[in-house]
C-alpha cells in the first residue's frame, strides 16, 4: 500500500492502513458484536506485529521468513483483537489469540505459492489466495464463539 516492507517505518505505515482496511472490512461484517475499537486494534496490532515480524526476518522473503513475519503478525493482531472479543465478555476470546498466529502464517505460505513472481514487493500482507484460507478458518471459529448456544451455555465467562 505504501511500498515495500523493507524498514521498520515503512512496516508501521504500511501495517497502520492495512490494519484500518482489513480491520474495517472485518468490523463491518461483525459491527452487531464488536465495537469499532476492532478498527484500532486490528491496525495496531499489524502494525507492530508487521513491524516485530519483518524486522526478525531481516525483510526476508523466502517462506520460512514469510512465515515468521506472518505468525509474529498473526501475534499482534490476534491479541488485541481477542482483548476486544474479552471486553465485550465473548466466550473464547483466547482462542482468537491462539489460533491467528499459524492462521497467518499459513495464509502467507499459501500465497508464497502464488505469488511467486512479485513476492520481492514485500507486501504488507497475505494475497486473495492466503485471505480465502484464513476467512475460512477464521471464519468458522468466530461462528463457533458467536453460536448462541455457546454464549449462553458459557454465560459471560471470557
Amino acid at each position: 500500500m505504501l511500498g515495500p516492507v523493507d524498514s521498520v517505518g515503512a512496516a508501521l505505515a504500511g501495517g497502520l492502513l492495512a490494519g484500518v482496511v482489513i480491520g474495517a472490512a472485518q468490523w463491518i461484517a461483525l459491527r452487531s458484536v464488536v465495537p469499532w475499537l476492532w478498527i484500532a486494534a486490528t491496525s495496531i496490532g499489524m502494525a507492530v506485529g508487521l513491524a516485530v515480524g519483518a524486522s526478525v526476518v531481516d525483510y526476508g522473503i523466502d517462506r520460512g521468513d514469510l512465515m515468521i513475519m506472518g505468525a509474529l503478525t498473526g501475534v499482534g493482531v490476534g491479541g488485541l483483537q481477542a482483548l476486544v472479543l474479552a471486553r465485550q465478555r465473548i466466550p473464547g476470546a483466547g482462542w482468537w489469540a491462539a489460533v491467528n498466529p499459524p492462521v497467518w502464517a499459513l495464509a502467507w505460505l499459501v500465497t508464497s505459492y502464488v505469488i511467486t513472481g512479485n513476492v520481492d514487493e514485500r507486501f504488507t500482507n497475505f494475497g486473495a489466495s492466503g485471505t480465502l484460507l484464513y476467512a475460512l478458518i477464521t471464519g468458522l471459529l468466530l461462528a463457533a464463539l458467536f453460536s448462541p448456544d455457546r454464549r449462553s451455555a458459557e454465560g459471560s465467562t471470557p
